[in-house]
Formats: C-alpha cells, structure tokens, sequence
C-alpha cells in the first residue's frame, strides 16, 4: 500500500500540516472538479482497498514522534476523505491522542447532509468544506458530482452541520475563469454563506495544473467577486509570486474597511502601503482594533 502519512507542509491556510492520506493508492472521489489537480476519474461513493484505523493511528504515531510543532494533523485523500468507510471510529482515536495538534478534514462538502457524516466530524478541530457554487448550474458543470448529488441539498447540509459543530468551520471557493467568475455567482454564495455562517471563507484560484483545460482568475478579479462577501472573513489566497499595488489608507479608510470586511494579515500584507501600516499599528496600539485568529489565520477587526 502506498505511504499513508506525508509531509509536513507549510500551508498557507492552516500552518505547518502533517497529511494523511484515506486513500492512499488511487483517487477515488464522488466529484470529478475540473480544476482538479490529480487525473480525472470516475467517480465513487466509498473509498474501496482503504487502509485500516489501526494502520493509520499506527502510522500517525510514528510520524508524531519524528514531526515536532505542528499545527495541524490533516485528514485528506486522494479524492474525497468522508468517503473513508470507517471515518467514525478513526476520528474518535485520533481525538483521544496524547498531546496530539489539532485535528483537521479537507472535504468536497458532498456528504455534509448525511447525519452520519455530520457525527464523525464533530469531534475535529477544524473542518474545511468547499462550496465553488450556489446555483445548481455551476455546480454541474464544475465540480460534476456522482449522481444524486445536488447542491442544494449541500449548502442545507452545511447550515445543520453549523448549527451543532462547535469547533471552527471553514468555507474554501475556488474561482475558474467562465464558470463561477460572475458577479451573479458570487452573490448566489453570499446568501447561501450568510446563512451557514461559515468562521472564514477562503477565496483562491487555479495555481496548480488542473485536470481539464480551464483557468483561474487574476488576483484583481478575485478581489472584485469577494466585494460580494461583505461583513464575512475572507481570506483571498494570493499567489507567492504576485506583487500586489500597495495602497494607501487613513485612519478611518481602515476602520470603515474593516467594519466591512475584516482583513487577513496576508490581505495587509499584500495591499496597504507602508504609512497606511503605521496607522493600523497605531489604530492596535489604541486598541481601537484587535487581532482574531481564525482557524490558523489572523484578522484584524473592529473592536
């Protein structure tokens, strides 16, 4: 069987990440995702030849004793992680670790309405659900899910899920050019997620090599499309490449964008010049602003 534990990695969204991958042979996933970085393939409702709890605790353990300082311990697949048929018991052990880092699950969000699915998972750390689309139109032919899998029936999925789930629930959108890249879309997802109350919602684009011939957006438009997301924490996922205009900003430019939409340090980072950064330090000194971290990324926001 091939290796069920990987990394670590640095990520730009949760830290330093230990991965363990539930289907570790081949991809075995209910969506066949055009932007998909793995090959595409037919699509599944379980994980068949996965590998066993113990194997995973056993390797897990190994690997925690070599890895120190992590942040997350990461459950993903090779396609879709909820499809592992034994998620339940396997959570369960991992969250009865020693000392272990917080528990994380990088999922399609296709199973979020199953009630099974929604009791494996509450015991996590951070749970990360996609959701490229809100209009059935665009999840067809996006994300191109088995068979009996709608969206509308996802997104109600998410708003019970959220209702239980105590720890900190993130929303990913992955934007491609012509299919989820309208203003309309954006506004169908800002709806739906005001009504999830997701704790942050992640925005990026393509920047790996995608199964199928499509393409992500500019940063520029990215910024655009979350203008839609407004009063949620957004956190746009920028390239490590791409050298942002710096902008500068007043004390109250600041705080009126901030009551709006709080900002990442990454979003500060990449955007506000160097006085209009001196003015938010100033504006933290005064404590007029605060820093809150969210699932692994801090924001500033409004006191």
């Amino acid at each position: 069987m091939s290796q069920i534990i990987f990394g670590p990695v640095t990520s730009r969204r949760f830290g330093q990440s230990l991965g363990i991958d539930l289907s570790p042979s081949t991809k075995q996933c209910n969506f066949d995702c055009l932007y998909c970085e793995l090959k595409g393939a037919k699509t599944v409702d379980t994980i068949h030849d996965a590998p066993s709890v113990q194997s995973v605790l056993d390797a897990l353990q190994k690997a925690l004793q070599i890895h120190r300082n992590l942040d997350v311990v990461t459950l993903t697949a090779n396609g879709e992680p909820t499809l592992y048929p034994d998620l339940k018991p396997l959570i369960e052990a991992m969250h009865a670790l020693v000392n272990r880092p917080k528990l994380l699950i990088l999922s399609n969000g296709s199973t979020i309405g199953d009630l099974l699915v929604q009791e494996a998972l509450y015991p996590l750390d951070i749970v990360k659900l996609s959701l490229d689309c809100a209009t059935p139109q665009c999840f067809k032919k996006l994300d191109r899910a088995r068979k009996g899998i709608e969206i509308e029936s996802i997104m109600e999925g998410m708003q019970t899920f959220r209702k239980r789930y105590q720890g900190e629930l993130v929303i990913e959108i992955l934007v491609v050019e012509g299919l989820n890249d309208t203003q309309a879309e954006f506004e169908a997802l800002s709806a739906a997620l005001r009504k999830i109350r997701p704790d942050r919602i992640d925005v990026g684009t393509i920047d790996r090599p995608p199964a199928y011939a499509v393409r992500g957006v500019s940063i520029e438009r990215l910024v655009e499309l979350t203008s839609a997301l407004e009063g949620l924490h957004v956190n746009i996922a920028y390239r490590k490449n791409y050298d942002a205009p710096k902008r500068r900003f007043s004390e109250e430019e600041i705080l009126e964008l901030l009551k709006r939409r709080p900002q990442s340090t990454e979003d500060v980072a990449f955007c506000f010049d160097e006085q209009s950064l001196v003015c938010l330090n100033r504006l933290l000194a005064e404590k007029r602003l605060h820093v809150k971290n969210i699932a692994g990324v801090d924001f500033y926001k409004v006191v």
